[in-house]
């Protein structure tokens, strides 16, 4: 299967129409039909629903699609590093991280490194700890910035000089409000928003001594800011990290920390065995220098 025809594929999803997609292209519409015909054939499953007005994908086509897209993106991420110049350092990085307050310390570390090679390009990925190690395990990014606990088995990793605090988002009318700190006895028959990702279920698991699934969960959620909406809407009190979210002024939400005390170490990873471009190399020697 050729990345031509991946592209073409993509092409013609996005505009819904064989016409449309053949002038982005820059190709001859009999061309792109017979191009997707022949990718068809060599899959022996129809990828297509061709309507009057539009094409749709079928549950083949709308799988390729997902597959597609992170083939090309890895090729193009490949083809960009080794286009860089051997006297000047160039290149791209790729980093995913959640929402933490560490994302300042890779800001100053993308900073200095700029600073010495302003021909390297960063590129930000925002996901929970799941869809990092997800798109490092599938070569999409270059190194991930996760909360502990983490799975480490299959990567390398520095602990970043930073340390997160668990707590409550709640609103400032909330009958909870006037605590200092939260216990959990609590939020024992309170709705509660949690985020999506494994290892959070397992640390709240311990903090809670009892599995977070029997408690009153009415939502989950991925990253923090739509869930924070959810909460300004008395959906729920929301499980998550301290200083993400600004609570001052004439916000409608407070910010109570867990008690006991629950703290989320930081760690950078990437892949055991990863063989970096020259960029992720530097970016690399950078954030050990300022740890």
């Amino acid at each position: 299967m050729e990345v031509r025809l991946l592209r073409y594929f993509i092409a013609v999803a996005n505009q819904q129409s064989i016409s449309a997609a053949a002038k982005y292209l820059h190709i001859s519409q009999p061309t792109l039909s017979r191009q997707l015909s022949d990718l068809e054939a060599e899959l022996g499953l129809p990828l297509f629903i061709r309507g009057n007005r539009k094409i749709t994908l079928t549950d083949e086509g709308v799988f390729l699609l997902t597959k597609a897209k992170e083939i090309v993106e890895l090729v193009d991420k490949t083809e960009a590093n080794f286009k860089q110049s051997a006297e000047i350092i160039s290149g791209e990085i790729y980093i995913g991280g959640g929402e933490t307050e560490a994302m300042h310390f890779i800001a100053k570390t993308l900073k200095e490194l700029l600073k010495d090679h302003p021909a390297i390009q960063f590129h930000l990925y925002s996901g929970n700890a799941d869809d990092i190690t997800d798109k490092l395990d599938s070569g999409l990014l270059d190194f991930g910035i996760v909360i502990e606990p983490t799975d480490k088995e299959k990567y390398n990793y520095m602990h970043l000089p930073a340390t997160d605090v668990w707590g409550v988002l709640m609103r400032k009318d909330s009958p909870l409000a006037h605590k200092q700190s939260i216990q959990p006895m609590d939020l024992i028959d309170k709705p509660l928003l949690i985020s999506r990702q494994t290892t959070v279920d397992n640390e709240l698991t311990g903090w809670f001594g009892q599995d977070v699934k029997n408690l009153h969960i009415t939502g989950t959620y991925n990253l923090l800011y739509n869930a924070t909406l959810m909460v300004e809407e008395n959906l729920g009190y929301a499980l998550c990290l301290d200083k993400l979210i600004n609570t001052s002024g004439d916000s409608q939400l407070c910010f109570k920390p867990l008690n006991p005390k629950l703290h989320a170490g930081l760690n950078i990873i990437w892949k055991k065995h990863q063989v970096f471009s020259n960029a992720a190399s530097k970016f690399l020697d950078q954030i050990r220098y300022n740890i």
